[in-house]
């Protein structure tokens, strides 16, 4: 399969995600919302592998939305963690520029596909 920054990129988010739910449940002693965070964060690259898999460019499309929606609503957990003070604000703005990345990416991938798709027409 061909190199893909978009699925390296999510991939390497996702193992910072996990590595932050360790820490918010080990030294935090939070549980409920690292959860979230943890289901969206991962949740991003999962939707982008599957895309891959795609069963036609509609359908791939779809699924960089969804990951671009699961990408929005982390960013929502990881800010709200930040302002509840699990979160110091090097660690958040570290993971949230990350997050953005990803968000930019995506935006950028489905309006080429769009695009694509349209002169295709």
């Amino acid at each position: 399969m061909k190199e893909s920054i978009l699925k390296n990129k999510s991939k390497a988010f996702a193992l910072r995600i996990i590595k932050m739910y360790k820490y918010l449940c080990d030294e935090q002693n939070e549980y409920v919302l690292s959860k979230q965070v943890l289901r969206s964060g991962t949740s991003i690259g999962a939707n982008i592998a599957e895309a891959f898999y795609a069963q036609s460019e509609a359908d791939f499309i779809a699924k960089l939305y969804i990951s671009s929606k699961e990408a929005g609503e982390t960013i929502y957990w990881i800010e709200l963690l930040r302002d509840a003070s699990y979160l110091d604000i090097h660690k958040a703005s570290s993971i949230l520029e990350d997050c953005e990345e990803l968000m930019k990416l995506l935006t950028s991938s489905i309006k080429t596909m769009k695009e694509k798709k349209t002169l295709r027409n």
